[in-house]
Order: C-alpha cells, then structure tokens, then sequence
C-alpha cells in the first residue's frame, strides 16, 4: 500500500469517527433540549415561591447531569431506601399503639373485675375505687402519649437524617440543585426536583 492510500484511508477513519462524534452529540443535545423542555412545564407546576428559585441555566444544569443516566440510578436507590426507612418506622410506631391499646384493655378490663367485686361495699368506698381506677387509667394513657410523642420525635429525627443523606450523596455525585441545608424551602425544592428526576425517568427519550 503506497503513501496515498494510506493517507486517504486515514482520511476517511477521521471522517467516519468525527461523523459519529458529530452525530451523538446532536443526539445528545436533543435529548437535553426534549428534557429541558419537559423538567421545564414541571417547574411551572410549582408554587410561585418555588418557580422564582428554579432559573432556567439551574434547569439545564440539571437536565445535563442526567443524560448518561446515572443520576437515575442514585435517585432510584435513594428513593428505595427512603421507603424501606419510612415503612420500618411506621411499623415500630404501629407496633407501639397496638401495644398500648391492649395494655389500656387490659386494665380496663381488670378494673371493671375489681369493681364488680366491690359492689357490695358502702358508696362511698365505691366512689373511692372508681377515683383511684380513674387516676390510673389517666396515668397510664399519658405515659402513652408521651411514649408516642417521643417515639415521633424519633421518626423527625430519623427521616430528617435520610433527607440530609440524601442531599450529600446527590450533592457528591454532582448533580445541581442539591446541597446539604436546613432551611424548610430548600428542602421542599430538593425534593420537587428529585420527583421532577423520577418523572423524566419513566419518559421515552428521542432516539
């Protein structure tokens, strides 16, 4: 094979490589503008206050991060996770109610025997028990409520320490929008744009 073949094949090999590249980077833009366009109308879905924090570079910033698709991956993982937490605590905070309720049928049930049995003393020392059962069956359904009120603390805290792992991870992976906060409204946003990541994913991408 002489110089000029060889030259001309190579020629061609550039050609072809840098058609491809040309090629998949219009399909790449496409896809950004068809997603851009589509995380766009969900933005206008939100509040006000919450449109007013979603400018269109942010947007797009966004819809860059997921065009390889990983960005799905992380938010799916991250949502699974979320849900196997809030249905574990769930189940401890039913578990915890249905214990209590059998345990205020339990001693209801003893002093309706008790009382029964002391129908026969004079009225007042009648009035006098159903007093004390009385006391004890308020006594018994506060430290309830505030073993429910501690146990739903429990479930802010735990929920809130899955949301600030959720922003660290995304915030990590690079994706736009998310970074470790506190404050109620950059919360909410964070989590209007993880539905806005779950919403994309379902739809069908141009080709």
């Amino acid at each position: 094979m002489d110089a000029n073949s060889s030259s001309g094949l190579n020629h061609e090999s550039y050609l072809a490589a840098f058609n491809e590249v040309h090629a998949q980077k219009e399909i790449l833009q496409q896809r950004h503008y068809f997603l851009l366009n589509e995380m766009q109308s969900m933005a206008k879905e939100l509040p006000p206050k919450y449109q007013q924090r979603l400018p269109n570079e942010l947007l797009s910033d966004i819809t860059n991060a997921l065009l390889d698709g990983t960005v799905y991956e992380i938010v799916s993982g991250l949502k699974e996770i979320q849900t196997m937490t809030e249905k574990t605590l769930f189940n401890q905070r039913m578990k915890i109610v249905n214990t209590q309720k059998f345990e205020l049928q339990d001693l209801q049930k003893k002093h309706k025997e008790l009382l029964h049995e002391k129908q026969s003393l004079d009225p007042v020392s009648v009035s006098l028990f159903k007093s004390t059962v009385q006391q004890q069956e308020e006594a018994l359904k506060k430290r309830q409520r505030e073993e429910v009120n501690r146990m739903d603390m429990k479930l802010i805290l735990e929920l809130d320490q899955k949301v600030s792992d959720q922003q660290v991870t995304l915030e990590k992976a690079g994706v736009p929008g998310f970074f470790v906060t506190n404050n109620p409204i950059e919360i909410r946003l964070q989590m209007y744009l993880l539905e806005f990541i779950q919403r994309l994913s379902t739809i069908q991408l141009p080709a």
